[in-house]
C-alpha cells in the first residue's frame, strides 16, 4: 500500500500499529488510543467564486462531546464551509485553529494528519475489495513491499468492539448491506486518525432501522470524547441527535443554538427567511377509475442481473402512490420502464386501460403519462438551452408552438412566462441557460412543463431530491394540488418522510420485488423499515375500491 502524497502515514496512527496497544484511559486520549481534539473553530471564513461570495465572514466551531448540526439550504455555503475544513477549498479570508492554535489546512492529507476525517454522503469504497483493502487503500504497509492485511483486520476489530461498529474485515464491499457500508466508512476515518468526524448527510440511504443504529453510535462517539459535525436536511434528525446547530443561509450565519431550545419550525424559517409550513393537511382521497397498471412486470440491467420481479400494482385517478426502499432497489429501472426508456423482459403495463407495453416514450407522453426523472440535469433538461426552450421539449412539434416545420416563437415566449409565474420559477429571464439556475428552481421548471401538459399518469422520481426546504414547500403542495384534481401520481422517493408526507398507499422495494402494498395512514415506521431491508414482507395490495380516503 503506498500513500498518494508519497509521504508517511497520518502522525495520530501509532508508528508500529502491528502491535499497537491501546492507550491507557487519560483525558486526552480517546478510547480509540487517538488524540483528543478539544476543539475546532473556523473565524471570518470568506470563500468567493465568481459571481459568487458562498461563504462570508462565517464563523463556526465544534468541541470535543459534542454534535454540532451545520443546517443550511442547497447554496446556503455549508458543503463549502467543510471541504474548507477538509482542504478541497481554500479560503480567501480566515483562518482555522486546532485548540487554539491556528493550522494551514492545504489538503485532506493535512486535514487527516490533524485528526480531521470526513464522511462523504456518496461512499467512497471499492465494491470488488475487502473491508480491510477499503481501510488500508492509500496507506502505506508496516511491512513493505509485503502487504499487512492481518495487522489491518485486528486494528479493524479493535475499532469495530471500541465504537460497536460489527463489521467483518473479510467481507466484499459489494456484499454488505448499506448500514454495513456506512460503518465501513466510518472506521475508514477512525483507522486513518480522525478525533473529529465530518458527517455529510450519513443517514440518506439508510433504513429507519439503520438509522437508529447509527445515532447510537454516535452518540456514543461524542460521550468518548469524539468532535462531531452533523450534515443533514432532516429537520426530525437534528432536533434529535445534535446538542448544537448552526445555520447558514446565503453564506452567512444566522444563527448558532443549543439544539434543544429551538424548534423544527424555528430551524425551518432560520433556513428559509420566512414561515414555512412544515405541516400539511392532506384531505381525503376521492379514487376514481385506474389510470396505471402493471401485471408482472421483469427486467434486467445491462449485465443480465434482475432488477424487477413480478412487480403489480395500479395507481387510480386522484391517489398519490409512492414507492419507498433503499437507493438501488429498483426504483429507477421501475420509472424507466414505465415511460419506456428501459424494456421489460415480460409483463404487461395499461395506461388508461391501453396496453403500452412496447411503446417510446414520446408515445407514452401522447399516451397521457408525464415523467419527472431523478437525474434532473442528465434526462430532464438541456443545460444549455435556454428557459424557454427547455419548457417545449417534449411539446415543440406540436400546436400551439410550431406551425409545420417552424416554430411560433410568441406564442412560446408567452406560454414561458406564464409557468414562470405559475411556478414561482425565479430566472433572469426566459433566454437564460437552465445552467445558471438553482437546483430548486431548475426541478420547478421540470415541474411545470410536465404539468402543464394536464397528464393522466405522473411519475415522479425523486421530485425534491438536492432541492432546499423552500422549493421542496412549493413541489409538494403542486403534487398535492394535482391530486386533488384528479391526477394518477406515482411518487418515487429515497426521503421516507416525504413518501409518508404524501402518499395514500406506499409500496416497498427490496430487490426489485415488492415487499408489500400498504395503506399510509396505518403502516408504522417500523413496519417500513423492515421490508425496506428485506426482513418482512406484507401481502400485497393490488387494488382499491373506488371512494376509500387515502387519508
Amino acid at each position: 500500500m503506498t500513500s498518494e502524497s508519497g509521504g508517511n502515514p497520518p502522525r495520530f496512527l501509532p508508528t508500529d500499529y502491528r502491535v499497537y496497544q491501546p492507550i491507557m484511559p487519560d483525558a486526552n486520549i480517546l478510547p480509540s488510543g487517538l488524540p483528543r481534539i478539544e476543539s475546532l473553530e473556523m473565524r471570518g471564513i470568506v470563500k468567493r467564486f465568481p459571481g459568487v461570495l458562498a461563504n462570508d465572514h462565517v464563523d463556526f466551531d465544534v468541541h470535543a462531546g459534542e454534535i454540532h448540526a451545520l443546517l443550511g439550504e442547497n447554496g446556503a455555503g455549508k458543503s463549502t464551509l467543510m471541504k474548507i475544513l477538509y482542504g478541497l477549498y481554500q479560503p480567501d479570508e480566515g483562518q482555522i485553529l486546532l485548540n487554539g492554535e491556528p493550522i494551514a489546512v492545504h489538503s485532506p492529507t493535512d486535514s487527516i494528519e490533524h485528526g480531521i476525517g470526513m464522511i462523504h454522503q456518496h461512499f467512497m469504497l471499492v465494491d470488488n475489495l475487502s473491508v480491510a483493502q477499503n481501510v488500508a487503500l492509500g496507506l502505506r504497509s508496516s511491512r513493505e513491499p509485503r502487504l499487512d492485511l492481518d495487522v489491518v483486520s485486528a486494528r479493524i476489530r479493535e475499532l469495530a468492539d471500541t465504537y460497536g461498529l460489527q463489521v467483518d474485515p473479510k467481507a466484499t464491499i459489494s456484499k454488505l448491506a448499506v448500514g454495513e457500508r456506512q460503518r465501513v466508512e466510518i472506521i475508514k476515518a477512525l483507522y486513518r486518525g480522525a478525533a473529529l468526524l465530518v458527517l455529510d448527510e450519513p443517514t440518506a440511504v439508510l433504513t429507519p432501522q439503520e438509522v437508529d443504529d447509527i445515532f447510537i453510535i454516535f452518540r456514543n462517539m461524542a460521550a468518548d470524547g469524539h468532535a462531531l459535525v452533523f450534515i443533514s436536511h432532516k429537520l426530525d434528525e437534528i432536533t434529535s441527535l445534535t446538542d448544537r446547530v448552526t445555520v447558514l443561509r446565503d453564506g452567512k450565519v444566522v444563527g448558532a443554538r443549543p439544539t434543544s431550545e429551538v424548534t423544527k419550525r424555528d430551524l425551518a424559517n432560520m433556513m428559509v427567511g420566512r414561515e414555512v409550513l412544515l405541516e400539511r393537511v392532506k384531505p381525503p382521497s376521492k379514487l376514481g377509475d385506474v389510470r396505471l397498471r402493471l401485471n408482472d412486470i421483469n427486467a434486467v440491467n445491462e449485465d443480465g442481473r434482475v432488477v424487477l420481479k413480478n412487480v403489480s400494482f395500479e395507481v387510480h385517478s386522484g391517489e398519490i402512490v409512492g414507492v419507498a426502499g433503499v437507493s438501488g432497489n429498483g426504483q429507477r429501472p421501475l420509472a424507466e420502464v414505465i415511460a419506456g426508456l428501459k424494456d421489460a423482459t415480460s409483463g404487461r403495463i395499461e395506461l388508461e386501460g391501453r396496453d403500452v407495453t412496447r411503446l417510446s416514450p414520446s408515445q407514452m407522453f401522447d399516451a397521457g403519462l408525464s415523467y419527472i426523472p431523478e437525474e434532473r440535469m442528465h434526462d430532464g433538461v438541456i443545460k444549455d438551452f435556454s428557459v424557454s426552450e427547455n419548457f417545449i421539449l417534449q411539446d415543440h412539434v406540436r400546436a400551439p408552438y410550431s406551425r409545420g416545420i417552424f416554430l411560433r416563437f410568441k406564442q412560446i415566449e408567452r406560454r414561458s412566462a406564464e409557468l414562470i409565474k405559475e411556478y414561482n420559477v425565479k430566472t433572469p429571464s426566459q433566454d437564460t441557460p437552465v445552467k445558471n439556475l438553482s437546483g430548486g428552481n431548475i426541478q420547478k421548471l421540470i415541474l411545470a412543463r410536465e404539468l402543464a401538459r394536464q397528464p393522466q399518469v405522473l411519475i415522479a422520481a425523486q421530485p425534491t431530491r438536492g432541492v432546499d426546504i423552500g422549493a421542496t414547500e412549493y413541489i409538494h403542495n403542486q403534487l398535492l394540488q394535482q391530486r386533488a384534481e384528479g391526477l394518477a401520481t406515482l411518487l418515487i422517493s429515497e426521503d421516507l418522510d416525504e413518501v409518508k408526507a404524501l402518499s395514500d398507499r406506499i409500496i416497498v422495494l427490496f430487490g426489485g420485488e415488492i415487499m408489500g402494498i400498504v395503506d399510509n395512514t396505518t403502516v408504522t415506521i417500523e413496519e417500513l423499515g423492515l421490508m425496506m431491508a428485506g426482513e418482512r414482507r406484507m401481502e400485497p395490495q393490488t387494488d382499491v375500491p373506488v371512494g376509500t380516503s387515502g387519508s
